[in-house]
C-alpha cells in the first residue's frame, strides 16, 4: 500500500506527527485524512466508470455506423445489379412408391412386409 515505507519509517512518521499536532488533535486529523482519502477514491471510481461508459457508447455508435454503411452498400449493390429473369425448368418426373404386397396371417392379424 505504501510502497517502500516499512514499519520503522511509519513509526517515525507517527511520532513526528504526534509531537507536532499533539495527542488531542491527532485523532481528528486522522479522521479528516481518512474522509479525504475516501472521497478521493469515490471520485476516482466515478470518473473511471464515466469514462468506461463513454467509451462503450462510442464503440456502440461506431458499430452502428459501420452496420448502416454495410447495409447501404449492400442495398446499393442490390439495386445496381440487373435482376435475373426466372428460368423455366422442365417439370421433374413424379416418382411413385413401389407397389407393396401385404399379406395377413389369419391367426394374429398382423401384416408382413
Amino acid at each position: 500500500m505504501f510502497g517502500s515505507i516499512g514499519m520503522p519509517e511509519l513509526i517515525i512518521i507517527l511520532v513526528i506527527a504526534l509531537i507536532i499536532f499533539g495527542p488531542r488533535k491527532l485523532p481528528e486529523l486522522g479522521r479528516s485524512l481518512g474522509r479525504s482519502i475516501g472521497e478521493f477514491k469515490k471520485a476516482s471510481n466515478e470518473l473511471r466508470s464515466t469514462l468506461e461508459e463513454e467509451i462503450r457508447i462510442e464503440e456502440q455508435k461506431e458499430s452502428r455506423a459501420q452496420m448502416h454503411a454495410e447495409q447501404a452498400s449492400a442495398m446499393a449493390a442490390a439495386s445496381a445489379a440487373p435482376t435475373p429473369s426466372p428460368a423455366v425448368s422442365p417439370a421433374a418426373p413424379v416418382v411413385t412408391p413401389a407397389d407393396e404386397t401385404v399379406s395377413r396371417t389369419p391367426s394374429t392379424g398382423t401384416t408382413n412386409a
